[in-house]
């Protein structure tokens, strides 16, 4: 993959399928994201920005907050241009005004997934040299974080209590029914590095001017690759995260502006839910409506509470909206514009989904090394189905052949590269993977598929996880597709496996719509004309549930360890 790929760069014909009133060439705004959040509140202080669970935050208390925080960080911290500090935190109040608060102080964020085990939550604080880390009182948190603090991965804590973010009635119930879910910090071994979210807001510090190079200083370090190895700290840069946020806008159309109100319950220390459910709806003055995690009844009590009209989702939640029999048309009736990512969107979630609502339902494509998003369907009017759409504006993208390394033809596959303002600075103290991140000036994917002669994308399928059986390469999306057009299928996530003959097979693992049955042989059956005899599963396994991650995505790594410990508990 070192030979030089020729270029199509300037071949772009993506731009005559481009939707109305949309201009590829258009300038891409990079303005680091904590000007333009506080330019934003300062524009309208009095309207709502945040709805957490019926508690509100406005515009003008949002940005005194970060303000605050930002202040507090410098005085009490020492945080200046460069310090990493770890966000470890769930959809609250206290997600934004952190991470907003760290970028105005001249930190970089490193966000952290609370449901990660210590061992890897040591490995990324310890990596990054984040020695501050913001975190909640809710004890399955907090009790993560005092390990990191014992052993040494972060000297300090900045700790907010959890009944704070909830409006009052909530807060009391809470604060009496689930007090035992509270952690005690100042009962800490450790609590004289401890310090109250709310105590450093209180003070009221000013923050002393920053001055950021938009295009050099690192505003998020993203730790991503855990599911295929150790997880590498990609570099954001602040042009990269607000070029994205300008490339996003641009293709919305209008859509991420009052009066419309977006719905965050994909979490904000994921990649996709920071840029698109957060970062771009506050900075046009647009509400976020949070919730902590993903439950139907929750969600639909948000629909028809607030009347939320745009949901950024992954395909087991909208897969959840489209078959559950507790939801009704009538319940999501004011969703507009569902945008789908973090995962490849069979095409019988998109079925199920468009009986249960009318809203646009638009399929896009990104990374974390590209802050994220590379391609989205169209916002405002429909798209080709099964396709990720375009790339957007200011973004370049061709296939590269995976075995010559020269670019391919239209609909021909090969492998995605991408170039554009939103891609990273490279992976932070990691040369050779930053090294073989790139082929020639473009970011390599990983990912395979092909464009149309109308410039539209379709994925086939994860390089990683491509199966070559006897030669042949198999995909396991397409495997994947066919299983799921059974009706008694729920969901499905198809590995590769040793196979003495064919060098690799594929195993199917699959999970049932409750009250179905289903043997393997009538499933193979049922896929004899749907797949050909190399794509056949040698094996179909049935399961109750699939491991997911905790976006929702369905996730091979587990499938893969527990057919090894199979394999090997029959040997």
């Amino acid at each position: 993959m070192d030979t030089p790929a020729t270029s199509n760069e300037g071949l772009r014909p993506w731009i005559a399928s481009y939707p109305e009133g949309i201009v590829w060439d258009d300038k891409i705004d990079t303005t680091p994201v904590h000007e333009q959040i506080l330019a934003a509140c300062a524009k309208n202080p009095g309207a709502m920005a945040l709805d957490f669970l019926g508690g509100t935050t406005s515009f003008g208390e949002l940005a005194e907050k970060i303000v605050a925080f930002a202040g507090a960080l410098q005085s009490q911290f020492g945080v200046t241009k460069g310090t990493r500090v770890a966000l470890m935190l769930p959809n609250t109040p206290f997600y934004p005004i952190a991470y907003y608060g760290v970028l105005r102080a001249g930190g970089t964020v490193v966000n952290c997934n609370p449901l990660y085990t210590v061992a890897e939550l040591g490995h990324i604080t310890a990596n990054a040299g984040a020695d501050i880390m913001v975190t909640l009182d809710l004890q399955q948190i907090f009790e993560k974080a005092e390990a990191l603090l014992a052993a040494g991965h972060v000297k300090k804590l900045v700790v907010a209590h959890f009944p704070n973010a909830l409006p009052l009635v909530k807060k009391i119930l809470f604060s009496v029914a689930k007090r035992k879910d509270l952690a005690h910090p100042d009962r800490s071994a450790h609590a004289a590095v401890i310090s109250r979210f709310e105590d450093l807001l209180a003070r009221k510090d000013s923050p002393a001017p920053v001055t950021i190079d938009p295009q050099t200083d690192i505003a998020v370090q993203q730790y991503t690759g855990g599911t295929t190895g150790i997880p590498k700290g990609a570099l954001l840069t602040h042009a990269n995260i607000a070029a994205n946020m300008s490339q996003i806008d641009k293709w919305g159309c209008g859509l991420f502006y009052p009066p419309s109100k977006v719905i965050a319950v994909l979490p904000f220390f994921h990649i996709f839910a920071m840029t698109v459910c957060m970062n771009v709806p506050l900075c046009n003055g647009t509400p976020v409506i949070m919730l902590p995690r993903f439950e139907l009844k929750a969600l639909l009590g948000i629909f028809t509470r607030t009347g939320a009209n745009v949901l950024p989702a992954v395909p087991t939640l909208l897969s959840a909206l489209g078959r559950s029999d507790a939801v009704t048309q009538a319940q999501i009736e004011t969703l507009e514009v569902a945008i789908s990512g973090g995962a490849a969107l069979p095409d019988e979630v998109r079925h199920a989904f468009s009986k249960k609502s009318k809203a646009l339902l638009a399929e896009g494509y990104g990374l974390t090394e590209a802050s994220p998003v590379v391609c989205c369907a169209a916002l405002r009017v429909p798209s080709k189905p099964m396709s990720i759409g375009l790339p957007l504006p200011g973004t370049d993208i061709r296939f590269v052949d995976v075995d010559s390394g020269k670019v391919v033809g239209i609909g021909e596959n090969g492998e995605l590269q991408v170039k554009g303002p939103q891609v990273m600075a490279g992976y932070y103290e990691n040369p050779e993977a930053s090294k073989e991140a790139f082929m020639d000036g473009w970011l390599r994917t990983g990912d395979v598929g092909h464009m149309d002669e109308d410039g539209y994308v379709f994925l086939i399928d994860r390089i990683k996880d491509l199966i070559i059986c006897s030669g042949f390469n198999v995909y396991p999306r397409t495997i994947e597709e066919a299983i799921m057009t059974h009706d008694a299928v729920d969901e499905v996530n198809v590995i590769g496996v040793p196979d003495e003959y064919r060098g690799e097979a594929p195993v199917a693992f699959v999970k049932l719509k409750d009250g179905h049955r289903l043997s393997e042989a009538d499933l193979k059956s049922f896929l004899a004309e749907k797949l050909n005899k190399i794509e056949m599963p040698r094996q179909i396994i049935f399961k109750e549930a699939l491991p997911k991650t905790l976006i929702g995505k369905l996730s091979k790594k587990e499938l893969r360890e527990e057919y090894a410990q199979m394999k090997a508990g029959k040997s």
